[in-house]
């Protein structure tokens, strides 16, 4: 064993039950992804574990300290990148000594590793920082710098245990490649929350986190969406065959009813016929409506429990079901050009962007996916496919066409504005409000999120109200274009929006390391960047 979940539940501070009663056993070299919906716990879960919060109850047993691959870096900005690394105190003593300052304290920090400036060094090398400075400020890097610097601490520390937290966020492809080799090829024991699926399937094991616990898979992320869909169907037929019952038993209750008061008629005339007494039949008739309240009772609390197991299979089926996202089909017809670039380049300074100038034809109907490591200019270009820049050489040529530009933030949705406000702003057919309120619940925005403001959603919250909104103004562009659509959403919204694309039947632009994306919305033309350095 290398690591123990036993009984852990958090409470937030507002009473807010975030999960309850999680247990789970990692073995030694086990590789275990952490999956659940964003907002689950799954990053308060790895910070108490690395014991950085504590839980309401329960406790977390480990045979060594784990090493931590973050997702957010802001606690580290203060930092220089050998702080982040921590192997600032045996760099200065190891620098210390070389200058000659025999102090006992230097050698006991050192502990004897002479190599940590190499291996240091060569470890950023292995990830192209070679660049970067040990007392570099850690702030000064960028996203996928400061991912690579926690990565390259992995070949500094070997870690018997790795916790990672969206570790391939901000990688390039060729990056991605490189971690997903060494999570295949390390003995580590490596727990991992990441939306990544080709990384999840290079994974043995899949937990999912709810509020009532961990649900254990084998296998890995193909397996386990296997074994969801298995799921997923039997509880539709459970749902479905409850419904037939309920609707059978209220059947029978009505008939059995309609009978009975058809009986009791005809048994008062008949006795009224005979010359029964006021008393007598009074007394009858009290019998017979305690015998049909009695049988009401009975058909109520059957079809009470009925409902209830309904209901509760209705909860039990993914949210996500409900969503459908119907882009009317853009209205150019295929093969129509939209974008004719010739040698075109870019550059801020006299020094060009991209190491060749560009040349290529986007047509209507075509799905483009546009690579490239950090830096390499990917945005840049999708601005000079918009027209929001001109190049600075070569000729571009744009026909007329709409076109819907979705990045990694979401940024359409404006985070001043409440879930109902921002809605409100893509009304142009000018649906009732409780017309707008329907939609919203249909993707998931029921009664009581109406109001919360769009600052604090999710990332997944943020890619379904967006979707809502181009619904609610019957947007059909011509052209979609993606920034890292998959960033910052988790497994569930990541499908949802996988879907989406595939049913649309325009033009797709997308900028995206995600490989698996890429596949599943049928990109057939590669444009591959590379930065004039």
């Amino acid at each position: 064993m290398s690591l123990a979940i036993q009984q852990i539940s958090y409470i937030h501070p507002d009473n807010e039950t975030l999960f309850r009663d999680i247990h789970l056993i990692v073995n030694k070299g086990e590789k275990v992804a952490l999956l659940g919906p964003n907002g689950c716990g799954k990053s308060t879960l790895l910070q108490i574990i690395r014991k950085e919060i504590l839980p309401t109850e329960g406790e977390i047993i480990s045979s060594s300290a784990p090493y931590y691959v973050p997702q957010h870096f802001g606690q580290y900005d203060t930092l220089s990148v050998a702080q982040a690394l921590r192997i600032d105190r045996k760099l200065k003593a190891l620098y210390a000594i070389l200058a000659g300052d025999a102090a006992a304290e230097y050698f006991d920090q050192l502990d004897d590793d002479w190599s940590i400036e190499e291996r240091s060094r060569a470890a950023l090398s292995g990830w192209g920082l070679e660049h970067i400075a040990f007392d570099q400020p850690f702030a000064s890097l960028s996203g996928g710098e400061k991912t690579k610097v926690f990565l390259a601490g992995l070949q500094i520390h070997t870690p018997e245990i790795i916790l990672m937290d969206e570790p391939s966020n901000h990688l390039d492809a060729q990056s991605r490649q490189k971690l997903y080799q060494f999570i295949s090829s390390s003995p580590a024991t490596i727990l991992v929350v990441s939306h990544d699926i080709t990384l999840l399937n290079q994974l043995s094991f899949m937990v999912e986190l709810g509020k009532e616990g961990i649900t254990a898979y084998g296998g890995n992320y193909d397996f386990y969406k296997a074994q969801k869909q298995l799921q997923l169907e039997a509880l539709q037929s459970s749902l479905e065959e409850k419904e037939k019952e309920l609707r059978l038993a209220k059947k029978i209750a009505r008939e059995t009813a309609e009978r009975k008061q058809k009986h009791e008629v005809r048994g008062k005339k008949q006795k009224e016929k005979s010359g029964v007494g006021k008393m007598a039949m009074d007394t009858l008739q009290d019998k017979a409506e305690k015998s049909a309240s009695k049988l009401k009772d009975v058909h109520e609390e059957k079809n009470g429990q009925l409902q209830k197991g309904i209901e509760e299979l209705r909860k039990a089926l993914p949210d996500n079901r409900a969503m459908k996202v119907d882009f009317n089909a853009s209205a150019l017809h295929t093969g129509k050009i939209l974008i004719k670039a010739e040698a075109i380049q870019f550059g801020y300074s006299e020094i060009p962007l991209f190491i060749n100038p560009l040349s290529f034809t986007i047509r209507s109907g075509d799905r483009w996916v546009i690579k490239g490591n950090n830096g390499s200019g990917k945005t840049t270009l999708i601005k000079l496919i918009t027209g929001q820049l001109s190049p600075t050489g070569g000729e571009i040529e744009r026909a007329d066409f709409t076109y819907l530009y979705i990045d990694q933030e979401y940024s359409l949705v404006r985070n001043e504005l409440t879930v109902y406000e921002q809605a409100e702003q893509y009304n142009s057919r000018h649906f009732a409000e409780h017309e707008v309120k329907m939609l919203l619940s249909r993707y998931l925005f029921p009664y009581g999120s109406w109001d919360k403001p769009c600052a604090k959603l999710s990332g997944g919250e943020k890619m379904r109200l967006a979707f809502c909104c181009l619904m609610i103004g019957n947007q059909k562009p011509d052209m979609i274009i993606l920034d890292e659509p998959t960033n910052n959403l988790d497994v569930q919204s990541i499908e949802v929006i996988t879907a989406v694309i595939k049913e649309y039947k325009g033009t797709v632009v997308a900028v995206s390391h995600d490989g698996w994306f890429v596949g599943e919305i049928g990109v057939r033309e590669v444009l591959e960047l590379i930065k004039n350095s």
